[in-house]
């Protein structure tokens, strides 16, 4: 029997009945880490960057909106279509008239600051949604200060409003206080323009869609051989726009993955999904806790490696994580704390306080929001324990504006014993606008 199709009521109050099961092959939207960089770089670069498979989402739709404020010509984004950015070069952003408005996006935000402070004379200021404007961006903007960059906030530069005063920035070492991809890729961004060589090193390797992509463009960029935690830049290099194939994002099938792994009774294909080493770490959590998971048809698309994942439910035990791990999934940390519901034993997540700063505190609106379902969920300052096999019951639940905690949130209905209610499930458009059109075609 299928389960009735969850239903919006107009306070975007869903209801998620319990029961039932998931069958079926769906394809998850384009990568938004890569769409972000496929817009950013097709901009700064000469000539023309054609973009199959980006995320038509609401973060992309930011980038998209604050490069055409710079004068940069991006055409329409829309399901099915190519995107086109015709590239102004790296100096051929414009002084906006207003305002840059990023939306929700910290990674708008941050990649923007390290974009535009190198533009000498020129004169930038980035704001966002009440969320963003909350979030901390000190940790881009105390290493762009190192290279000259001359930034100015809230909070002694911590927090947006921040005026970017575009200034000519000096090549340097910079040791990163975290393993962040944001931070990374906004001081790569300013060392195209630096004076001299800039050598980034982070405390664990973060993922790497910047290095690979500013490389097929044409940066001077080399990656240690040796420690991929140092990446230095040589700025000269002239960008020339590229076709860019996004893949299916591995952070939106994880919402699947632990579906299908949890769920009595089902079976799912991914397709298409983007298989970068540095982004792996869900699959390899998921394999040590004994999910029934498999990668087919592997390849490489645009220098990007794919597959599509195949997953079937299954008894699954406790994990624990922390360290250079967290890097390489710390956007699938909310959904497998509800993987963590459903497994035999005791999981522990640490080294995760980077999900504090997220759209929302991560650790403490999944503690919360799985508390309410009657999970065994314990906050600490930097993680999770969980302990499982004690089974959830339905609940009135808030996705609490984050889209990551939303789709976790009905996964987590799936299991439930009874019914549950979901607020603000409209959150999710801002990775996956059509997450539950896919979970209604694939209840059975």
């Amino acid at each position: 029997m299928t389960a009735p199709i969850a239903i919006a009521s107009p306070d975007d109050r869903l209801a998620l009945p319990c029961g039932g099961s998931l069958a079926g092959v769906v394809r998850v939207p384009g990568d938004k880490s890569i769409s972000h960089r496929a817009l950013l770089f097709g901009a700064i670069a000469s000539g023309e960057t054609r973009i199959e498979g980006l995320l038509p989402a609401e973060d992309p739709l930011s980038t998209a909106a604050c490069l055409r404020a710079m004068g940069v010509e991006v055409s329409p984004i829309e399901v099915g279509r190519p995107v086109l950015v015709q590239g102004v070069g790296l100096d051929g952003l414009q002084e906006p008239e207003t305002v840059i408005d990023c939306g929700n996006s910290g990674t708008t935000m941050r990649l923007m600051l390290g974009l535009l402070a190198g533009r000498a004379g020129r004169h930038f200021v980035l704001s966002g949604d009440a969320s963003l404007r909350r979030r901390p961006m000190r940790r881009v903007t105390t290493p762009l200060a190192s290279m000259g960059a001359r930034i100015h906030g809230r909070d002694n530069g911590n927090l947006a409003p921040l005026a970017v005063l575009g200034h000519p920035l000096e090549g340097a070492t910079i040791t990163t206080p975290v393993a962040s991809a944001q931070v990374k890729s906004a001081l790569l961004l300013a060392a195209l323009t630096a004076s001299g060589p800039t050598t980034v090193i982070e405390p664990a390797h973060s993922r790497d869609h910047s290095e690979r992509m500013l490389s097929a463009f044409g940066a001077d960029l080399v990656v240690d051989p040796a420690d991929p935690r140092r990446v230095t830049v040589r700025p000269g290099a002239r960008l020339r726009g590229q076709p860019v194939v996004v893949p299916g994002d591995i952070s939106s099938a994880a919402f699947w993955l632990v579906a299908g792994a949890i769920t009595p009774g089902a079976a799912l294909t991914v397709e298409n999904v983007g298989l970068n080493p540095s982004r792996t770490g869900i699959l390899e959590v998921l394999e040590a806790m004994g999910a029934r998971l498999a990668v087919v048809n592997p390849r490489v698309v645009a220098g990007e490696p794919v597959g599509d994942l195949v997953v079937e439910h299954g008894p699954l035990r406790a994990f624990t994580i922390g360290g250079d791990l967290i890097p390489r999934l710390v956007d699938e940390i909310p959904v497998l704390a509800v993987a963590a519901c459903c497994a035999e034993g005791v999981s522990r997540i640490s080294g995760a306080e980077e999900l504090r700063v997220k759209e929302t505190d991560r650790l403490a609106v999944m503690a919360r929001q799985l508390g309410a379902m009657g999970a065994r969920i314990e906050e600490h300052a930097d993680g999770l324990t969980i302990e499982g096999g004690g089974g959830l019951h339905g609940a009135e639940l808030a996705s609490e504006t984050d889209h990551r905690v939303a789709m976790s949130l009905a996964v987590a209905s799936l299991v439930a014993r009874s019914d549950s209610h979901l607020r603000g499930s409209a959150a999710a458009a801002v990775s996956y606008p059509g997450f539950w059109d896919h979970l209604a075609q694939l209840r059975r």
